[in-house]
């Protein structure tokens, strides 16, 4: 073997957890007392929100909390994120309760344990990677379509109204509630619309305090002060446990496994793509990059075990992992504190979740659907090409009618076909563009065919070739971490861009967003048309400082602050 032969890295260690490699990194005092704190933070953010998932999906409160104690510690302990909080999540509602009115709980349960069998296969198989290639407005659509499921499930406890069986399918559950307005209960509104109210003040004037937890507290207060006749937790599904269910395996057979496939899918696909996507946040936040494939094969174990307890299919909590981000969290063992923090909660206070009223808690998760909604990422995309739009669109409004699982794979194929419909245009109009070589990672061919030797000190460049389409996009969040040290000045040459789609301009608008961050200036240089039109679109415009546009390659190094200063000459200094 030569001396210029790279070493390919061992594959065993795309499975290491993150855990293992802080601690061999070396863990301190210090460093567990900033993540006790962070976990201790996420857990009273963590603590309602279990609960009121559990409810919306159709579970108990019980079994909401199980999930955030046994999933949550195996997510952080065996996960491929480095600050990655897992759990019931609100993206799982319309599918948990959907499988649970047709199958039951068991089916539920089976439906899990087959979706963590699917999501440890799928790491084995190092599937993980896959997630980039899914389009932006797929994301969108299905995430806002989800958030419009929750707000749809939440109106009977909104209002009060009685009705025993409320359907799992939109429009029969719209129906069932057009028939049932006449028993609204005018208490119950008053409360969930203080609530709502409080939980928009606080998170407009105190953003950092724990506004579930507040909020909940004193609707609970209200409620057993002013012996309000609402529904509360012990009312509807009797007082909370103080012990943590025992594994047990459930009985099923082939013919239930048939029949049950398809929601596992279902589960294992949101699990793995939220999972993944909040490990991409995460990353952004604190500077590091997740193991895709070990953090599927954990999403996979966790999963198993929540079934075995009982429990609810769980994932990668954004917004539980961004408060964990802020709160101060270094490692994994603020996931794994978080998650032993609840038990204790289950442990010794878990009666005075028994008064909780229900409003409350649909208060609470219209809040979380409005959040999940991402109206300006639509507003964005909506100024995207009609084709994007086209699959925004239909992906969202087969989220909501139909299925989850269908409009993810109308919504692939939709753009698949859009993809190829404009690639036959490229091709037709630059013939001699080619695309960029998927076979060298972080655009290394580009950066060969840059001059490296005529740059000044701190300017790095690099050129993209081809569309700038949602297949590719996501290596350009990749090209700051090729730099030993980020540059003072970034260079992107896109002269041979022919076309970009909305998943190609969110992939640069997130390069100029890090790049400000960073105090990296960054130039576009020879945008066509087309990518120029679609980024004045979105919104993604210089603005003369921490981006900037040139004609070409040449211009960008004439700017000013670009080039370097000149080295001045000893003799002339002295004169």
């Amino acid at each position: 073997m030569s001396a210029t032969t790279p070493v390919a890295s061992p594959q065993w260690h795309l499975f290491v957890p993150k855990l293992v490699t802080i601690l061999r990194q070396g863990y301190g005092a210090r460093d567990l007392r900033s993540d006790l704190m962070a976990g201790l933070t996420v857990a009273i953010v963590a603590l309602p929100l279990s609960m009121a998932l559990a409810i919306a999906s159709g579970a108990t409160p019980a079994v909401g909390l199980q999930t955030a104690i046994v999933a949550g510690f195996l997510i952080s302990a065996l996960g491929g994120s480095r600050v990655q909080i897992g759990g019931p999540t609100a993206a799982f509602i319309p599918v948990v309760y959907s499988v649970i009115a047709h199958h039951g709980y068991d089916g539920l349960i089976v439906a899990t344990l087959m979706a963590g069998a699917m999501l440890i296969l799928a790491g084995l198989l190092r599937l993980g990677t896959l997630v980039k290639y899914m389009p932006q407005p797929v994301i969108t659509g299905f995430t806002a379509g989800i958030a419009v499921s929750i707000f749809s499930s939440q109106i009977k406890d909104l209002l009060g109204l009685d009705i025993d069986k409320l359907p799992a399918e939109f429009l029969p559950r719209w129906q069932a509630y057009a028939s049932h307005i006449g028993s609204l209960n005018p208490w119950a509104s008053a409360l969930a619309l203080a609530t709502l109210a409080l939980l928009i003040a606080l998170r407009r004037w105190r953003p950092h305090w724990p506004a579930f937890l507040i909020a909940v507290v004193l609707a609970t207060l209200a409620t057993v002060l002013l012996q309000l006749p609402v529904e509360t937790i012990v009312s509807r599904f009797g007082p909370v446990p103080r012990e943590l269910a025992l594994p047990h395996l459930p009985s099923f057979d082939l013919a239930r496994v048939h029949e049950l496939l398809p929601s596992a899918f279902t589960i294992a696909f949101l699990g793995g793509v939220e999972s993944l996507l909040s490990a991409v946040v995460s990353d952004g936040m604190i500077g590091g990059r997740h193991r895709s494939n070990c953090e599927l094969v954990a999403q996979g174990v966790a999963n198993t075990a929540s079934a075995l307890v009982g429990g609810l299919p769980a994932t990668g909590a954004i917004v539980r992992t961004a408060t964990n981000v802020r709160a101060g969290a270094r490692s994994p063992v603020a996931g794994m504190a978080h998650a032993l923090f609840i038990l204790c909660f289950v442990l010794l206070a878990a009666p005075l979740a028994n008064q909780v009223p229900l409003p409350a808690m649909a208060a609470m998760l219209l809040i979380i659907a409005w959040n999940m909604s991402e109206i300006e990422r639509i507003r964005q995309l909506m100024r995207s090409p009609p084709g994007d739009r086209l699959v925004l669109i239909v992906t969202f409004l087969l989220t909501v009618t139909i299925d989850l699982t269908v409009a993810v794979e109308v919504g692939v194929v939709l753009a698949a076909f859009l993809f190829m419909h404009r690639m036959s245009e490229v091709v037709a109009l630059e013939s001699h563009v080619g695309l960029l070589d998927s076979d060298e990672d972080d655009f290394t061919r580009a950066r060969r065919e840059v001059n490296y030797d005529s740059l000044p000190d701190g300017v790095e460049a690099y050129r993209v070739s081809g569309p700038l389409f949602f297949a590719v996009a996501n290596r350009i969040e990749d090209v700051l971490r090729a730099f030993g040290r980020p540059p003072r000045v970034f260079i992107l040459r896109l002269r041979l861009v022919p076309l970009i789609d909305a998943s190609g301009a969110t992939a640069l608008g997130n390069l100029v967003a890090r790049c400000r961050r960073d105090g990296i200036a960054l130039v576009f240089t020879g945008l066509q048309p087309q990518p120029a039109r679609i980024l004045a679109d979105m919104g993604i415009t210089p603005d003369g400082s921490s981006l900037r546009y040139a004609e070409d390659f040449t211009a960008a190094l004439a700017l000013p602050g670009v080039a370097a200063p000149a080295a001045q000459d000893p003799a002339s200094a002295q004169q």
